[in-house]
């Protein structure tokens, strides 16, 4: 449902909320390794999370990008609506341009539960609820 950048960029977050706070910058570099994305690729990303006011960063030798605890309580609907907008959220699942209660495909009424919970899940959960799951090693960033 959301795209590939979209994952990263929670990724990248949720990495700098396991590692990083305003006295420990972590560099794309670092990120880009630990996270086996391409560095230009996710660089692309955090500086538009920087821009959008997700995450921070600060320029420089002992620079990089870092979280701020509010940001801790974003819920992830904030980082995809930064990135992929919410009309990815509201998509067709058989592909139609227009698909809505007025104009159904024929899944429509099959999936509207499923996206509500999804809807549901990326209001709820924070920055902070994954970043406690990678810490205490529930879930994982990496393959």
């Amino acid at each position: 449902m959301i795209s590939k950048t979209c994952g990263y960029g929670i990724r990248g977050v949720v990495l700098l909320a396991v590692k990083s706070d305003e006295h420990r910058k972590i560099g794309i570099h670092e990120i880009s390794e630990e996270l086996d994305i391409p560095q230009h690729f996710m660089g692309k990303i955090m500086q538009d999370l920087v821009r959008k006011g997700i995450i921070y960063s600060i320029k420089g030798p002992n620079g990089g990008f870092y979280v701020k605890e509010e940001t801790l309580e974003i819920p992830l609907i904030k980082i995809v609506e930064a990135i992929d907008g919410l009309g990815v959220l509201k998509k067709c699942f058989m592909g139609r341009e227009e698909c809505s209660e007025e104009n159904p495909c024929p899944l429509h009424h099959e999936f509207a539960g499923c996206r509500n919970e999804i809807f549901k899940t990326f209001r709820e959960k924070t920055v902070g609820d994954l970043m406690e799951d990678v810490a205490e090693g529930v879930s994982f960033l990496k393959i």
